[in-house]
């Protein structure tokens, strides 16, 4: 099989072979099954629909009334008014226009999501990745690649450097892979169907697939040419459907910069003993304040734990004269 060669040229710019060559990756060398990829690729693509229903008031939004016996015509209801074709139509009836609904109505809680095993998704992943290192396979799927040198076809990390679109053309000529990139070109068409009324004009099918390493420019230099794909196989990119990719590396050491930042900042407003010594502005020695607490004395015993304070000493109350008037007898006993 083409897929088990141990080892793959790299090509320079021109189309050339640079003489180095690289392992051929593990992945390549799974086994394909299209069985599970069209299930995969199939329950996946269920993820993305939106759900739809039939209105529960379909054609019974109008007040219609049979006529009754003796017009010569069916007892059916019929719509009111007139100068309208609508006028004296029947209307409610499974044989009238928007009558009852013949089959099971269409509601928004049908099961729209399919979940897939994490297994599959993985088996797909890698029969995806190791189905183009088989000429006669990408073959079939109509892509001109009898001139191509190799598949997969690695070329030097420069290319990670073009910018301009003519460079990359030039690559893809050079390479012998423009004559599938024209095809594509020529198959854009119509789409068929309501896309065209939600922006969806035009339809084309898919050319060959760039992956890199990092962004230097290659995205600016080859997004303009129809039907190539760009991917980064960096776990913690986005969507090159963006064109913006973030580096966990990256995004880490700016993080910690700014904490650092914070931190340093913090501890000059405080002058927390330890950090940086704050210098004044004209030009004064700088001070470093250290905040001084006064050791605490030991405490002895379960007694000194909890420490209460002594209650105040109660004075006694003088008791305030009454404003009563003395007896006869008081006053006989106080002579």
């Amino acid at each position: 099989m083409a897929c088990a060669r141990p080892l793959i040229s790299v090509y320079s710019g021109k189309g050339e072979s640079s003489g180095k060559n690289v392992t051929l990756p593990a992945v390549f060398k799974a086994p394909i099954q299209p069985d599970v990829v069209n299930l995969v690729h199939t329950n996946l693509c269920k993820n993305n629909r939106q759900p739809y229903a039939a209105s529960e008031l379909a054609g019974h939004q109008t007040s219609a009334e049979s006529w009754g016996t003796g017009r010569a015509v069916a007892r059916i209801p019929r719509v009111r008014g007139g100068g309208t074709h609508r006028s004296g139509q029947g209307a409610f009836g499974n044989m009238c226009l928007g009558g009852g609904l013949m089959f099971a109505p269409t509601k928004t809680w049908r099961r729209w999501h399919h979940r897939v095993n994490t297994m599959q998704k993985r088996y797909t992943i890698c029969s995806v990745l190791a189905a183009p290192a088989l000429p006669a396979l990408v073959m079939s799927k109509g892509h001109r690649v009898e001139e191509v040198p190799e598949l997969p076809l690695v070329v030097e990390d420069k290319v990670e450097g073009y910018k301009k679109t003519k460079e990359a053309v030039l690559l893809l000529k050079e390479l012998k892979a423009w004559n599938d990139i024209k095809k594509f070109y020529a198959s854009q068409r119509m789409r068929a169907g309501k896309g065209k009324m939600r922006n969806h004009l035009r339809i084309q099918r898919r050319g060959p697939c760039i992956i890199y390493n990092e962004d230097s420019g290659i995205i600016k230099a080859f997004r303009n040419i129809p039907g190539i794909t760009l991917l980064n196989l960096n776990p913690y990119a986005k969507t090159v459907s963006r064109n913006t990719i973030l580096r966990q590396a990256k995004n880490h050491k700016i993080q910690m910069d700014r904490a650092a930042a914070a931190l340093e900042a913090k501890s000059d407003e405080k002058e927390v003993p330890g950090k940086k010594p704050v210098v004044e502005k004209k030009g004064k020695k700088a001070v470093c304040v250290e905040k001084l607490k006064k050791p605490k004395k030991p405490l002895v015993g379960r007694k000194a734990a909890v420490t209460k304070k002594p209650a105040s000493e109660k004075k006694p109350t003088k008791k305030k004269p009454t404003g009563k008037k003395p007896t006869t007898e008081e006053k006989k006993a106080a002579a």
